[in-house]
């Protein structure tokens, strides 16, 4: 009986061992699950899909959080559920301009990676005289397609403002997305022009002459900008950019020499009349008295007929 006793208690002491570490190998797993469950749950939110919105200003302003939390792709869906509800909302179709321009340019950069350089060379664009009619360039981007709704949204705002200084600004930034630098430095010109006490609009005034060359103007806006924003360190970039090109071009101007009249045709330049020296005569000598001849006085001829 005392055996028996004894083998029923070291079963029993086994059959617990075994339910401690079966306990333990269960609590682990359950410590385990709710990272899984975290890390699940945010995969989910970010694919999750947008809601549909019914306002175009709700949707932009979800699309500008999304935006500044990197969420790059929804915040394109966002804006795109702007501009439908709104098709003449220009800040939403900038902001989706600029949206699939970073999306474009990661994966240029993959494409770079993936590719070899020497394979593809970058072609050279042909030249165009100045008679030749400037043709409509064909927008394949989807960014490009985007700034340019944002051009005619904003003309849009200014056909009925023209005192939208904000409206001239983005209009600028639009034309400067799509390389349209003429046009980009009007704009912004009229936005300088309304609110000259504004540093972003200076700045971005100066960028665009930069890239027109125009290094004079540039340094002027720049310099404007600093004077307002001392700590605008954009505008001090671009300042030092603008001085450099302003002392390469006048390093490379030659002063032109002086050039001569040339005679108008058909006419010969007259010899300068040449002036005899007067004679010297010394203190001692007299000068000689000169003579004066008496003037005549014409004789009266008598008439024929005689004097009566």
């Amino acid at each position: 009986m005392r055996k028996v006793f004894i083998a029923s208690f070291f079963v029993c002491t086994a059959l617990l061992q075994i339910g401690c570490r079966a306990g333990a190998d269960s609590s682990n797993q359950g410590s385990s699950n709710p990272e899984t469950s975290v890390t699940n749950t945010t995969t989910a939110a970010q694919s999750t899909p947008l809601p549909e919105f019914t306002d175009a200003e709700t949707a932009y302003a979800e699309g500008n959080k999304l935006f500044d939390t990197n969420k790059t792709e929804l915040a394109i869906e966002a804006y795109n559920q702007a501009v439908k509800l709104n098709p003449d909302f220009a800040d939403a179709w900038f902001k989706l301009g600029v949206s699939y321009a970073l999306i474009e340019k990661v994966r240029e950069i993959e494409s770079l990676n993936e590719e070899n350089p020497e394979e593809t060379p970058t072609p050279t664009p042909a030249r165009k005289s100045k008679n030749d009619k400037k043709e409509k360039i064909i927008r394949t981007k989807d960014s490009e397609k985007a700034f340019e709704k944002a051009v005619a949204a904003y003309k849009k705002i200014l056909a009925e403002n023209k005192e939208d200084d904000a409206a001239y600004y983005n209009l600028g930034r639009s034309y400067n997305k799509l390389d349209e630098d003429e046009e980009a430095q009007k704009a912004l010109k009229e936005a300088v022009k309304l609110k000259p006490e504004e540093p972003l609009y200076q700045t971005e005034y100066g960028t665009i002459l930069i890239k027109l060359a125009q290094y004079d103007e540039a340094v002027r806006a720049l310099k404007k900008a600093l004077e307002i924003d001392p700590e605008n360190s954009e505008a001090a970039e671009l300042l030092e950019k603008a001085e450099a090109g302003k002392k390469r071009i006048n390093f490379g101007v030659t002063p032109k020499p002086p050039t001569q009249e040339s005679p108008k045709p058909g006419k010969t330049p007259k010899p300068e009349e040449s002036v005899s020296p007067a004679p010297q005569t010394s203190p001692d000598t007299p000068a000689k008295p000169v003579e004066t001849k008496p003037n005549k006085t014409p004789e009266k001829k008598p008439d024929k007929k005689g004097d009566q």
